[in-house]
């Protein structure tokens, strides 16, 4: 092999982490590279909320036929856009990168942070995880559903008359535009997605490249991304349940995994938190998951499956 081809979506974020993994890639592996742009479904259809149409799996189903048709070696994800399940024959190889985790909160009003929001603030996010957590701590904001890329939420702080939107730390940086954050908010207020602000490489189990891309594979991030994937696996969930876990790293090499579920109107709320081995990543993201189940979660997920959100 002479050249990898990198599939990925072709937002201005999506192109600069492709262009972070092809330089690492050329750099560590001596393989030229090749950038190959797939239109996903989640693309296409903007006008449209993601729990409507099959959740972010949209934004990956495309890709991941590009590598099983052999159009595309490696795709490159933000990891929080992963499903569940990968389709047959594909696996995460590496996971080179994560930038901060946290969710962004960037204000009309230069430097507000969600505490300083006034009653009644509209606040933009098309994240179920977000509108749960926000009208938990703030009924009385109101939520007002957004998509589109990372310029185009931003503007419609004017177009919209937005009080602030909610996006992640992690692409603002990527693009350069880390300054625009008036909070970065902490965990303790708003738990993140999972694998919020992580690089995933997906390839074909099979394909010899698979194993070459171990060398990008950061092992702290593979333990966090184990655990938080363990979490999103053992619910079921995907965009469309209100659903948040965070592993980070404790004194001595320690992981600590927090989850969350919730009710679409934060109205319910559980939560759960286990300490451990990160050898036992996997295992600690059961765990919480299982704990949240079984305070209260099942009842949350039989709410939001009749009702048609989940």
């Amino acid at each position: 092999m002479t050249s990898v081809r990198l599939a990925t979506r072709g937002s201005d974020l999506a192109l600069v982490q492709a262009h972070y993994v092809a330089g690492r890639i050329q750099a560590e592996l001596g393989l030229e590279t090749e950038i190959v742009v797939i239109r996903t479904t989640g693309d296409r259809v903007q006008n449209v909320s993601l729990a409507k149409i099959g959740g972010k799996g949209l934004f990956v189903k495309e890709i991941e036929e590009a590598l099983l048709e052999e159009r595309a070696d490696v795709a490159v994800h933000s990891a929080k856009d992963l499903p569940a399940l990968l389709a047959e024959g594909l696996v995460l190889s590496a996971f080179p990168q994560r930038e901060d985790p946290r969710d962004a909160l960037v204000a009309r009003r230069p430097g507000a942070g969600v505490a300083d929001l006034p009653s009644g603030a509209r606040i933009g996010t098309g994240s179920a995880r977000r509108r749960a957590q926000l009208l938990a701590q703030r009924p009385d904001f109101e939520i007002v559903p957004l998509r589109g890329n990372v310029p185009t939420r931003i503007r419609k702080l004017e177009t919209e008359k937005l009080d602030a939107v909610v996006l992640a730390c992690a692409g603002l940086d990527r693009l350069g535009r880390g300054t625009d954050i008036a909070e970065r908010i902490s965990p303790d207020v708003l738990l993140p997605a999972v694998c919020q602000g992580t690089l995933a490489l997906e390839a074909r189990a099979a394909d010899p490249l698979c194993a070459k891309l171990a060398c990008l594979d950061d092992a702290k991030v593979r333990r966090t991304a184990s655990a938080e994937r363990a979490f999103l696996i053992r619910l079921e969930g995907d965009c469309t349940v209100p659903m948040a876990v965070h592993a980070d790293w404790q004194a001595g090499g320690l992981l600590r995994v927090r989850g969350l579920l919730a009710s679409i109107d934060g109205r319910q709320t559980v939560c759960s938190e286990a300490t451990g081995s990160s050898q036992d990543a996997a295992k600690l993201g059961d765990q919480v998951a299982d704990a949240v189940l079984a305070q209260g979660g099942q009842e949350i997920l039989r709410g939001l499956a009749k009702r048609g959100d989940a």
